[in-house]
């Protein structure tokens, strides 16, 4: 069954949509839609460039797929019909995309189009039972196939953008102290000059102080 239903701008990982009565039976919901949040903050940063996915979550299993710039995700039971999953969202997209697409890139406030929502709703009770004669024939539609779509798992998806983030961040602190040791290694040589050049200055300015003043009193 589908379970948990969300819309996000990939540009950004903004939250546009999602199923609101969505979650009510399924235990730690709250934990799964913060996985669904860290996947799109990992898509806003390129982590992951597929438009189409599955990605394995505990007793679940998340599909997504990206046109627009704008990902559509549902998690369903690992049980329920890959097929039927992404064709769920393909109606989705196709309705989104016809009320909401011109506005979609200037959407500047989370869940900007809540009143989707309803769609939602009523699309997903049409895919709920998978015995219906309807979803069986859309099982059986040969023109339609996710054979060649990647399954991974959330801990490795998620795992390989905490990886990238702290590489980053470690090359920016190496740069810093790097930048920071060739300031000191500057200072210390200005310093070892000033201390190796220094009596010699001190010795010149004596003499040449010495000779003005002999000059003068001759």
């Amino acid at each position: 069954m589908v379970k948990l239903t969300m819309i996000a701008r990939v540009t950004d990982g903004l939250p546009l949509a999602e199923g609101l009565d969505d979650g009510r039976d399924v235990k730690d919901a709250e934990m799964y839609k913060q996985q669904v949040k860290a996947l799109f903050k990992n898509l806003a940063s390129g982590h992951n460039d597929a438009s189409r996915m599955s990605i394995e979550t505990g007793p679940y299993i998340f599909h997504y797929i990206i046109e627009g710039r704008v990902c559509y995700l549902t998690m369903c039971d690992r049980s329920y019909p890959k097929k039927l999953a992404f064709q769920y969202l393909e109606d989705l997209k196709s309705e989104f995309e016809r009320v909401n697409g011109a506005q979609t890139e200037t959407a500047a406030r989370p869940y900007a189009f809540i009143k989707f929502d309803t769609f939602i709703q009523k699309t997903k009770k049409l895919y709920q039972d998978t015995r219906t004669q309807r979803n069986i024939a859309k099982l059986n539609d040969e023109l339609y196939e996710v054979h060649q779509i990647m399954t991974r798992n959330v801990q490795e998806v998620l795992g390989v953008g905490e990886k990238l983030d702290q590489v980053s961040q470690m090359s920016s602190r190496l740069t810093s102290e790097s930048r920071i040791y060739a300031d000191k290694a500057r200072d210390l040589n200005r310093q070892a000059l000033i201390r190796k050049w220094a009596p010699v200055a001190i010795v010149l300015g004596v003499v040449f102080l010495l000779f003005w003043i002999k000059t003068k009193l001759w």
